[in-house]
């Protein structure tokens, strides 16, 4: 096992570790969620919040098989976050990364035009448009964070090499947007409920399968 590996192994969703800050970040984070939920009741339209909650829960998913890579091969996982933290959740994930992740969607969804769905920029339909940009702003912060240490690659296919910051742009990021972009394009509120629901019930299994059934720690 890595050094890095071990280091976020330690204190892993150790409740003495919080700081603080949590506290104040926590109440951003419902400030952001309560005004958009009270504009979505005066207009009907949910996007914000789906779209904000899309994007977390795919994060959620990345982050468990990402820890799953960790518990199966014993060695590392594709990325761990061995850094100070308020909280280790897992050994790629942390409190702050979760608020961040909590928030990304909803930002992303206020940058589309009302009706971006008719409107294209550079030939690209505008949500796709952004969600490039937005993902390649990502990997940008991704690698500057692996520079000063606090997020460590350990596989050369997922590194800052070319064809590794593809993998980093396509599975580590895109499909977040991609997954909101879905979303958020659905007609039926309903449907948009399933699918939100669909992928934090993935999330749920593979962590009680592989912490509550496998015993994994990750």
């Amino acid at each position: 096992m890595t050094q890095a590996s071990m280091t976020a192994l330690q204190g892993l969703r150790d409740l003495t570790m919080i700081k603080w800050y949590v506290i104040p970040l926590l109440a951003i984070t419902f400030y952001i969620y309560a005004t958009e939920m009270r504009q979505a009741r005066r207009t009907g339209d949910w996007n914000a919040v789906f779209a904000g909650l899309t994007v977390f829960g795919m994060d959620f998913i990345n982050e468990t098989w990402n820890g799953w890579v960790l518990a199966i091969g014993g060695r590392s996982a594709f990325w761990t976050a061995p850094g100070d933290t308020a909280l280790r959740t897992m050994v790629g994930w942390n409190i702050e990364i979760m608020f961040m992740f909590l928030i990304a969607g909803i930002i992303f969804h206020h940058t589309l035009s009302e009706d971006f769905r008719h409107k294209k920029i550079l030939g690209v339909p505008e949500d796709w448009f952004w969600a490039i940009a937005f993902s390649a702003f990502c990997v940008f912060v991704e690698v500057l964070l692996n520079i000063g240490g606090h997020l460590v690659w350990e596989y050369p296919f997922w590194h800052a090499s070319f064809g590794g910051v593809w993998l980093i742009f396509l599975i580590g990021y895109f499909h977040f947007f991609a997954a909101a972009i879905l979303v958020i394009r659905m007609k039926m509120k309903r449907y948009k409920l399933w699918t939100l629901a669909a992928i934090y019930a993935i999330a749920i299994l593979m962590n009680v399968i592989g912490m509550g059934v496998m015993g994994w720690k990750y």
